[in-house]
């Protein structure tokens, strides 16, 4: 399947991409909602290219953006039957973008905000290789009962990293899931870290930024230069 996603890009600064860092936003956003976490990392990140692509589909319930996938009546099948239509086509995109840049998954880190995480890990967790992690920002695993299909795994045939930053006051998506999500992969024998920013509701702080560009970093293998914490 050829890809028709696209969105905002950020070159790797140091020209040649040796990384890929893929951003999927949240339900009634688009790629502009993420690519500023990219220009953010890329003192910490130089060899990383950075995408954010806009979801395929107008949001229902707000037309101004996109979505992956429809949100009706927020029901676990509904959700089941969302990232399973949607994972064609990101499958899709990330073999075009890794075939772009001459890289295969284990340069590849999927970030996802909100309905995004919950695609990032459907799709990460069933690669037929394993990206270099999975990042997910206020969001939750969808058909933990499914779990058996998650086989992606890295060269050293483990699954791939994940880590789960939840705000504890997020209105959207309750902290639970973040917990109830670690315990499920748990279940499946897929580790996982998570953070928790206080404080916050249905977004992304400083804390959670930095945890994962630290994140980002380590699953990636990038060794991180002091002064690119000193940059703006």
């Amino acid at each position: 399947m050829a890809s028709t996603l696209d969105g905002p890009r950020i070159s790797a600064k140091n020209l040649a991409a040796k990384q890929l860092v893929v951003f999927l936003h949240g339900y009634g956003a688009d790629g502009k909602d993420l690519i500023a976490i990219g220009k953010q990392w890329q003192n910490m990140m130089p060899d990383a290219a950075f995408v954010a692509p806009n979801a395929p589909e107008i949001c229902a319930q707000s037309p101004l953006g996109r979505q992956w996938f429809k949100l009706e009546t927020f029901e676990p099948e509904e959700q089941w039957q969302g990232v399973t239509q949607a994972a064609p086509m990101l499958n899709a995109f990330l073999d075009d973008e890794l075939k772009r840049y001459g890289l295969d998954d284990s340069r590849l880190l999927l970030v996802g905000f909100s309905q995004g995480t919950m695609l990032a890990l459907h799709v990460g967790l069933r690669r037929a290789k394993a990206p270099a992690g999975i990042l997910g920002f206020s969001g939750a695993i969808v058909g933990p009962e499914f779990l058996n299909e998650a086989t992606a795994k890295t060269p050293a045939g483990r699954p791939p990293p994940i880590l789960l930053v939840h705000g504890n006051q997020d209105e959207m998506i309750p902290v639970e899931a973040l917990f109830l999500s670690a315990e499920e992969l748990a279940k499946a024998g897929i580790p996982c870290e998570w953070h928790l920013s206080p404080g916050i509701g249905h977004g992304i702080d400083a804390g959670g930024l930095t945890h994962g560009g630290l994140f980002a970093c380590k699953s990636l293998k990038i060794e991180i230069p002091k002064e690119a914490w000193l940059r703006k």
